[in-house]
């Protein structure tokens, strides 16, 4: 085991959990209710960056925030049931633990949403932080001793070089491995069924 206690965050949307099918149904609500036409199905083509950012393809500037409340407050009813988690995401947090470590998530989605979905799911990472995109969740993983942070999106990538963990980047999101690679990832997995071996080859080179 390395010498400094293993802490690895983890990204949750495409990462963790597959989202695409519940984030697709509060879109379709949520455009029922107001009126507003959303291609739900372009929408979960682009999953990573916050809700607002999304939103403003669909809503003028001025009605962003009431529709981002509104899909907020929708998400339980429509997306939590619908969401199962990655292949290989329990066995990457039970590798984790194995190995004596702490799993911290840390996420661009609204908290609350992100604590009912491991919940859901029986993850039980330790910690869940919410509302934190790219370089933004640097801090948080710089306040929880992360040295691995776990994500799909090129801004995941950001989030761990900033925080100067060790980005290790999971092809199952909207970026490809390419895209990945490009942005800085120190090490790009096909899914999460492949990081139990390579966390084993990596504690093997820190002792």
């Amino acid at each position: 085991m390395p010498s400094i206690p293993l802490t690895v965050g983890f990204d949750l949307d495409m990462t963790l959990i597959d989202s695409r099918p519940g984030i697709r149904s509060v879109y379709l609500a949520l455009a029922r209710e107001t009126g507003v036409p959303i291609d739900a199905d372009l929408a979960v083509t682009r999953l990573g960056p916050p809700l607002e950012v999304e939103l403003a393809n669909w809503f003028p500037a001025e009605r962003i925030a009431e529709a981002a409340d509104r899909y907020r407050g929708m998400y339980r009813d429509y997306a939590i049931a619908e969401t199962p988690a990655m292949p290989g995401a329990r066995e990457a947090i039970a590798a984790v633990r194995e190995r004596g470590g702490r799993v911290i998530v840390v996420t661009a989605k609204y908290g609350p949403n992100a604590e009912r979905h491991v919940n859901h799911l029986g993850l039980a990472p330790d910690v869940v932080i919410g509302s934190l995109w790219a370089e933004g969740k640097a801090a948080a993983l710089r306040d929880h001793a992360a040295g691995v942070y776990v994500g799909d999106h090129v801004g995941d990538v950001r989030g761990a070089v900033t925080a100067g963990a060790l980005s290790v980047a999971v092809a199952t999101g909207p970026c490809s491995a390419d895209e990945l690679r490009r942005e800085g990832a120190h090490v790009v997995l096909p899914d999460l069924t492949g990081f139990p071996a390579w966390l084993d080859e990596h504690l093997a080179t820190v002792v």
